[in-house]
């Protein structure tokens, strides 16, 4: 983990959050500014900075992170589907640069691609 970074002092409890799921390796916890009726952020331990960073020695984490939305989901009451999201870098609009998989469902998500 890192000293100065937000999602680490979160996983680490140095700053209060409404929690998910923990296990040794993953956090989860409800988005602060959420954008749907579920919005939950399932982030690693380990200090990854982005999905850009992430190396195959990481490989079992993330398929871990994966699965593990998928379960969080349907417990948050997201039977019928979710959306996933992983903003990587700068560029791709990532602003916490700590990897996390952002998990949105509920109500009426639009698309993320429209189509004419």
């Amino acid at each position: 983990m890192s000293d100065d970074c937000l999602f680490c002092k979160i996983a680490r409890g140095e700053i209060p959050s409404r929690k998910v799921y923990e296990d040794d390796e993953v956090f989860a916890f409800h988005d602060i500014h959420p954008v749907a009726p579920v919005h939950f952020m399932l982030i690693p331990k380990l200090h990854i900075v982005s999905l850009l960073d992430a190396d195959a020695s990481q490989q079992m984490l993330l398929g871990k992170m994966l699965l593990l939305a998928s379960g969080l989901a349907r417990e948050q009451g997201l039977q019928n589907g979710f959306r996933t999201v992983i903003n990587s870098g700068k560029g791709g609009g990532q602003e916490i640069f700590h990897l996390h998989v952002h998990v949105i469902g509920g109500g009426n998500i639009p698309p993320m691609v429209r189509r004419d």
